[in-house]
This record gives C-alpha cells, sequence and structure tokens, in this order.
C-alpha cells in the first residue's frame, strides 16, 4: 500500500525558510515522480512542485519558482522540499502525491498534509 506522510511545517515569518518532508512506507519511492501540492482556505488546490524518478527533472509553479527547491533523497526514501523567502500567500496546508510522471495528476495517495504559516 502506498503511503505517503509528510511533515517538516511550521509557522515563520515572512522571508524566513522551512524544509518539508515527504516520506515513504510501502513502496520504493524512487520509482514514481513526487509531486508537492497545497491547499489553502477558500482557494483552489495548487501545484507547487515535481520531481520526476529516474530523470531527477523538476518543475515549480511560476508563484514559488526561484524560492523552493524540490529534491530527493532515495536512499532515505524521501523527498524534500525547501521553501525560502517564504511569503504570507504561501500559507497553506502541503501535500505530497506520487505519479508516474510529472506533472502528478492524482492525489489518492497524498499523506495527511502539514501546515504551512507564514506571519509575522
Amino acid at each position: 500500500q502506498v503511503q505517503l506522510v509528510e511533515s517538516g511545517g511550521g509557522l515563520v515569518q515572512p522571508g524566513g525558510s522551512l524544509r518539508l518532508s515527504c516520506a515513504a512506507s510501502g513502496f520504493t519511492l524512487d520509482y514514481y515522480a513526487i509531486g508537492w501540492f497545497r491547499q489553502a482556505p477558500g482557494k483552489e488546490r495548487e501545484g507547487v512542485s515535481c520531481i520526476s524518478s529516474s530523470e531527477r527533472s523538476t518543475y515549480y509553479a511560476d508563484s514559488v519558482k526561484g524560492r523552493f527547491t524540490i529534491s530527493r533523497d532515495n536512499a532515505k526514501n524521501t523527498v524534500y522540499l525547501q521553501m525560502n523567502r517564504l511569503k504570507p500567500e504561501d500559507t497553506a496546508v502541503y501535500f505530497c502525491a506520487a505519479d508516474n510522471y510529472c506533472p502528478i495528476g492524482r492525489y489518492d495517495n497524498a499523506g495527511q498534509g502539514t501546515q504551512v504559516t507564514v506571519s509575522s
């Protein structure tokens, strides 16, 4: 059973940084593309970033390009999202999900999410 667990969220001031983790259990993560997406209250789900499996290609939404970096550590079966220069509009619950390719098109294997709050 594919299961993903997100962690690393928290409260941070504007301009600060956080690193989110997406850990996999029950499957080998490096065979899949992993995407991060976020959901803010009253807003539509937004794809944030994605990293492909063997090609190591990465993709970013325009809203986070230059500030966020996605990476993977296959030895730890984990994908990370380094978020720098955070803005209040980055506030949301962040989820990760697995699919065969980027951009991901399924969200049913996402975890419970991790809350990111950017506020002074």
